[in-house]
């Protein structure tokens, strides 16, 4: 617990309640961070706009889990419950011994850890798949065609789970699946980042190997450094030869959604906006405001740093590195775009 508000706190210079015992954070804290990219304050400067707006990404502090969690033990079925509502799950790994902060599971072991959790988030996506198999049965015997696709899918992805294979992989086989069985909101379907809390940048080797073996992002991190850093200068920091890792976090985080950057720009502002990759320009334009969806007629496009290079529009344009682009048109990361509706 003690890292994991750690890390709230860092990230979103919020204070929240950070304590040596279990269940400190019953409702969860929400907070609000700044996407770092060095990109938009360049394309900011070529449309001389005046202000930069940022990506943001919420974070929202949950209690930690602890085994059987999924039974509802140290108020599991709530805080699994707060997870569901995530798109996304950041797991704050202990690393490092201090017989001052408790340890839940009473003895150091990072890899028990993450397979506790794990563990977890297995069991009650099978609760939830069982749940539904369960409530189906009536719909299937009416002739409900969705109701009978889904009972074709749940027992084989109950199976997986059993096997202890997390609802992603079987979708990543099946990707027409995932629609369907959408509304589930199953937790092995959200990627992970961890957070390897560790005084030392070197971590245990079963760690990294467990780490390797789940292809896993991850940031290796100091806590109680970061958090020192937040009342010190800039200057103090430099002289301490200190650097914060929260903005490596970010981008993994970023990553591990499978999202990527675009950015709108005027005299009056500049803003990056974040959308998954794979994304056609039409959606993006809905981002940007609802009417331009809805009245889109065409995009026009360049790349961030081939505007940078042009050193404005009207030159991008001699150039012809600007292009037009209709609605299918795949967004791609760092594109300017400026979407003409009617």
């Amino acid at each position: 617990n003690v890292g994991k508000s750690t890390l709230f706190q860092a990230l979103t210079k919020k204070k929240v309640d950070i304590a040596n015992y279990p269940f400190t954070t019953v409702q969860p804290n929400i907070g609000i961070v700044k996407v770092p990219d060095e990109r938009l304050e360049k394309v900011a400067g070529i449309f001389h706009s005046q202000k930069a707006v940022p990506m943001i990404m919420e974070f929202v502090d949950i209690a930690g889990l602890v085994r059987d969690a999924h039974k509802g033990e140290g108020l599991g079925n709530q805080f699994l419950a707060h997870i569901r509502e995530t798109d996304g799950i950041v797991h704050v790994v202990r690393s490092f011994e201090d017989r001052q902060v408790a340890h839940v599971e009473e003895k150091l072991d990072p890899v028990r850890d993450i397979d506790i959790v794990q563990t977890e988030l297995l069991l009650k996506d099978k609760d939830t798949i069982q749940k539904r198999i369960f409530n189906v049965e009536k719909d299937v015997k009416a002739g409900g065609k969705e109701a009978i696709a889904q009972n074709e899918v749940l027992p084989v992805l109950l199976r997986e789970l059993n096997a202890g294979i997390p609802a992603s992989s079987f979708f990543a086989k099946n990707p027409d699946t995932e629609e369907l069985l959408q509304d589930l909101q199953l937790l092995t379907v959200k990627p992970i980042v961890y957070l390897i809390n560790s005084n030392t940048e070197r971590i245990p080797s079963a760690l990294t190997a467990r780490l390797k073996e789940l292809k896993a992002h991850f940031v290796v991190m100091n806590m109680k450094d970061e958090l020192e850093m937040q009342s010190l200068s800039p200057e103090e920091i430099r002289e301490l030869a200190m650097s914060s890792k929260l903005p490596d976090l970010i981008r993994e985080c970023y990553e591990a959604l499978n999202l990527l950057a675009f950015f709108t720009g005027n005299a009056s502002e500049t803003r990056a906006w974040a959308i998954r990759k794979g994304t056609p320009v039409l959606k993006a334009a809905g981002l940007v405001h609802s009417d331009f969806q809805e009245k889109f007629i065409r995009a026009i496009v360049i790349s961030w740093d081939k505007l940078l290079e042009a050193d404005g529009i009207q030159e991008a344009f001699a150039r012809g590195w600007i292009r037009t682009e209709g609605k299918e048109y795949i967004v791609k990361d760092g594109d300017v775009i400026e979407i003409k509706h009617s």
